[in-house]
């Protein structure tokens, strides 16, 4: 473990703290012939590994908006130890498109050479720690800039686990100098299962640290003997309860970055669009209250 973390560039095309949303295929064309009023958008970098039109398409829409690179391959948490190929992928699409923020996911999702397709959790371990900061500064040493760690939704947690995920994710970033890309919804639904206070998770972060927040629905199923299933889908509009805890995350944070995710069942544009603004009148908010402060 290094003695101190390496200060890497944040980015080259830098990333407004406004609302944007995450670009999925579909939306592609009406986004190079409508130039939609939104101030950025999110793309996942294993969708713009290979060849076909998505990359032409991407490098058409860069033209005109900050774009930002989230990643779900590069399994992190893995005791194997990285995908050096995989690595130098993620190298070549941060090298072409000059994302002004690049991101990934605090889990595993290989072992022994088998992808598992899922963003699986890690045991919260002095070992766990050790590995997850040792990958992530091997990462930032190859694409030569900072990179963000999302938190995850987690289902379950390990019995031998011994440190609490906000402090993980705290100490993670502490030890890296990476920054934190701060899922709200993602906060909410592991609090529903854990017992967790989630306003205990917002203040263990470090403001300077968030480089990003994301905001998305999860799904709600009601079961038996008053129990609810709740699934983070990314595949409906966001919560009112997870609307409320952004506030208290901007509160926290200032204004930060925001991104509405939709991944599954996604709706027309204008849907997302809806969103955002949603979004962007309480970063406006959040501003306006800091201007306030300051003139009183």
């Amino acid at each position: 473990m290094p003695a101190a973390a390496v200060a890497y560039p944040r980015g080259l095309g830098p990333i407004p703290p406004r609302a944007g949303i995450g670009l999925r295929f579909r939306h592609h064309q009406a986004v190079v012939e409508e130039r939609p009023a939104v101030a950025w958008f999110e793309v996942h970098t294993e969708n713009y590994m290979g060849g076909g039109r998505a990359p032409g398409c991407l490098d058409a829409i860069r033209r005109d908006y900050a774009l930002s690179l989230h990643g779900v391959g590069l399994s992190l948490g893995s005791a194997d130890g990285l995908d050096l190929a995989h690595l130098a992928r993620v190298r070549e699409v941060v090298k072409r498109v000059e994302p002004g923020l690049v991101s990934e996911h605090l889990s595993w999702s290989t072992t022994r050479g088998t992808y598992l397709a899922d963003l699986l959790p890690l045991p919260m371990t002095e070992e766990a720690l050790a590995v997850v900061c040792r990958h992530v500064d091997q990462v930032q040493r190859v694409l030569r800039r900072r990179i963000l760690v999302e938190n995850p939704s987690t289902y379950l947690q390990y019995r031998h686990s011994t440190i609490p995920e906000w402090q993980f994710l705290a100490e993670v970033a502490r030890r890296t100098g990476c920054g934190i890309l701060c899922d709200v919804n993602n906060i909410y639904v592991s609090a529903c299962y854990h017992g967790w206070d989630a306003m205990t998770y917002l203040h263990a972060l470090a403001p300077a640290a968030i480089g990003e927040i994301h905001l998305a629905g999860h799904s709600v199923r009601q079961l038996g003997q008053g129990q609810v299933l709740r699934i983070d889908d990314h595949g409906s509009r966001v919560a009112p309860a997870v609307w409320a805890l952004y506030e208290a995350a901007l509160g926290r944070f200032g204004p930060v970055p925001t991104l509405i995710e939709w991944d599954t069942d996604v709706p027309p544009l204008d849907v997302l669009m809806g969103e955002a603004r949603i979004a962007q009148a309480a970063l406006e908010r959040q501003q306006h209250a800091i201007r306030s402060a300051l003139i009183a």
